[in-house]
């Protein structure tokens, strides 16, 4: 059975350095048990952008690094085709933690979607990162990545590729889909430029 998540703890420091370091030890919630290794942000400290996704995948949880497998690429192809410099772009996600189930067989780690309960005590370790880079413009992948911020009512099918003023961090986010379901979409052609086009709007240019 589950323990309640008592929720991160994060340093008061706005050294991404060590925001992952202490990370890395993170005992929030239940998800450390199985996974890897925590899954930090990466980018510069500087960045104007920050990309929230959802958690981090099976490669990302053996790699420790955010965004690297087949989601992550399509991601970097449409930051490019949208205009962005990705070099200067903080990526993370909402939950650091892989969660996952085995399959029948128990090699294949499959995805699952992460509890509200683990989504809101990792929530510290993103306000960290928010306070951290205070970026000028927040994309969040995923219906998962903005209700962490957005609330529970929030619905990326219905508020996709608006610009949401977000004053207590002072910055403007917009949400879209995760680039995984760009990858699962029935015409997948359609729905990446669909995700181009909400990165578009994004950047504002």
């Amino acid at each position: 059975m589950a323990t309640k998540a008592p929720g991160a703890d994060p340093p008061t420091t706005v050294d991404l350095g060590k925001l992952r370091s202490a990370a890395s030890g993170c005992r929030g919630c239940d998800l450390h048990r199985d996974a890897t290794q925590t899954v930090f942000g990466e980018g510069p400290r500087e960045a104007e952008v920050m990309v929230v996704g959802e958690q981090p995948g099976d490669q990302e949880d053996q790699a420790g690094a955010p965004f690297v497998g087949p989601a992550g690429r399509l991601l970097d192809r449409a930051l490019d085709e949208a205009g962005f410099d990705r070099g200067k772009i903080y990526v993370t996600n909402a939950v650091k933690h892989f969660k996952f189930r085995r399959d029948e067989r128990g090699k294949r780690r499959i995805h699952q979607t992460p509890s509200k309960t683990e989504i809101v005590a990792c929530r510290p370790w993103l306000h960290a990162e928010l306070a951290a880079v205070q970026p000028d413009l927040l994309i969040f992948l995923g219906a998962t990545a903005a209700k962490s911020l957005l609330g529970d009512d929030f619905r990326v099918t219905r508020s996709r590729g608006e610009r949401i003023d977000l004053a207590e961090f002072g910055t403007v986010a917009v949400a879209t889909v995760h680039p995984s379901a760009v990858l699962r979409a029935p015409d997948r052609d359609e729905a990446y430029r669909a995700f181009v086009a909400d990165l578009v709007t994004a950047r504002g240019r």
